[in-house]
């Protein structure tokens, strides 16, 4: 099996005294059920699945009420085999086909005979039909296509080699040259194999690229397929036009998505809701515009000006119909092929946790992507060509004093240095670049003696 980070976020939650159930959703075909089965073979005695696509009649355990003895007694009924308590594992899967069971879900743990996993994909397009949320009974996790490390991973690199890129990382020296030129191959099939398992797994046993491009092609068709089942009929033709916009409008100089390209007389209050509910379904990532690269950048975000990028990489390229993986293959990631590099940059940095956002004026020039870290903002730049020392917008925001940029990276194909307080990154290294985070145990109280 493809080794996923989310496994250890399964050990973590299995791990607590009094869990809630954990809810997992991504988009479809990211691997959430099969790592699930395989945890559970490893962790529980005894394992309950149910599917609320390909099982309609499942639905009928949440038909009309939700108390934990009655669900559990038709649950029980349903599949016909004991379920111990404190020693099983249910999983409803699909859950988006069956929204009652997020209503249920808090009389289910309250009970607490036995532990519960909900997945979910194409999540808005059903969200208003949960009658009540399981506020404080349900945790939320949000899981992401393969990123590059698990890659390298599945592709046999040594997690010693991992660590050797990360000490660099943390040390701000160059990586050996032949671990750099081999990472940076790797890299480089990666933007045309893409993150989705059942892809990767094709090139880790197969290494044929017809066969991974075969592959990608019935993933997309099955994403337009979820398009019309799930979609409402008013957004159905809406919702596919902007999906298969995608790889065009990427390709724009600015790579904004220009919604008067799609509909001469679109107007974004007409298509808002299109665009949502590709993001929720985890298929497609916008990149909002921010108006000043300042903390807190949410507060200044344009919802009305954003990129929008692909939720996996290969698929964009396999989207493309331009036979371009060969040529990526072969090392050619020239100007034009900028916008499938900045869609690899912008996928790791999403599921490394950073919302997505860029930064444009005539002013200062335009920024590929701005984050924040804590109450940092850091800018980052990517570089497909060989002059990636020459970044005029990145330059103009940095000698802003007011905005106080600490931080500013540029991706690009050469080794790592620093130089003028710009960190000049190899592409790989970005799924280094990830958000501080308070650990457990920081402990922050105020004295109220004096009161």
């Amino acid at each position: 099996m493809l080794k996923r980070k989310a496994y250890d976020k399964l050990l973590d939650w299995k791990n607590k005294k009094k869990k809630p159930a954990l809810f997992i959703y991504g988009a479809r075909q990211i691997g959430k059920t099969t790592l699930i089965r395989e945890f559970a073979k490893e962790h529980y005695e005894n394992f309950v699945e149910i599917n609320f696509i390909l099982d309609d009649e499942a639905k009928l355990i949440f038909a009309d009420k939700y108390d934990a003895d009655t669900v559990i007694s038709r649950l029980t009924a349903y599949v016909r085999k004991p379920l111990v308590p404190g020693k099983t594992l249910i999983l409803f899967d699909e859950i988006q086909a069956c929204p009652e069971v997020r209503t249920a879900i808090k009389f289910l743990v309250e009970d607490g005979r036995f532990d519960y996993i909900e997945t979910g994909s194409m999540l808005g397009v059903m969200y208003k039909h949960v009658r009540s949320y399981p506020v404080g009974f349900e945790e939320v996790y949000q899981m992401f296509p393969m990123d590059f490390e698990e890659y390298l991973i599945a592709n046999g690199v040594q997690p010693t080699t991992i660590s050797e890129l990360k000490e660099c990382y943390d040390e701000e020296k160059p990586v050996p040259e032949i671990i750099h030129q081999t990472i940076t191959k790797l890299f480089q099939t990666y933007i045309v194999v893409g993150g989705m398992p059942q892809v990767v797994q094709v090139y880790v046993d197969t290494h044929d690229i017809g066969r991974v491009i075969e592959t990608q092609n019935s993933i997309l068709s099955q994403y337009r397929l979820d398009i019309s089942q799930y979609a409402k009929s008013s957004e159905k033709i809406k919702i596919k036009s902007i999906f298969d916009s995608i790889p065009a409008q990427l390709n724009d100089k600015k790579r904004r998505f220009i919604l008067s390209q799609l509909d001469e007389k679109g107007r974004m209050n007409r298509y808002g809701d299109s665009f949502m509910w590709l993001s929720d379904a985890g298929v497609a990532l916008p990149c909002y515009n921010t108006t000043a690269p300042e903390p807190p950048l949410q507060l200044n975000e344009k919802r009305n000006l954003f990129k929008l990028f692909m939720g996996d990489i290969g698929l964009l390229c396999a989207a493309c119909m331009e036979n371009i993986q060969f040529d990526i293959l072969n090392g050619d990631l020239s100007i034009n092929m900028g916008s499938i590099l900045e869609n690899a940059i912008a996928m790791q940095l999403k599921s490394n946790g950073y919302s997505l956002y860029y930064f444009d004026t005539k002013k200062y020039g335009e920024l590929d992507f701005v984050i924040q870290n804590g109450m940092h903002v850091e800018l980052v730049e990517v570089k497909s060509g060989n002059d990636y020392k020459k970044h005029n917008a990145l330059d103009n925001v940095r000698n802003v004093p007011e905005w106080n940029i600490e931080k500013s990276y540029v991706f690009c194909k050469d080794n790592l240095c620093v130089e003028n307080g710009i960190k000049y990154l190899p592409w790989y290294m970005v799924m280094f670049l990830k958000q501080e985070k308070i650990e457990t145990g920081t402990i922050f109280e105020v004295d109220i003696s004096n009161l």
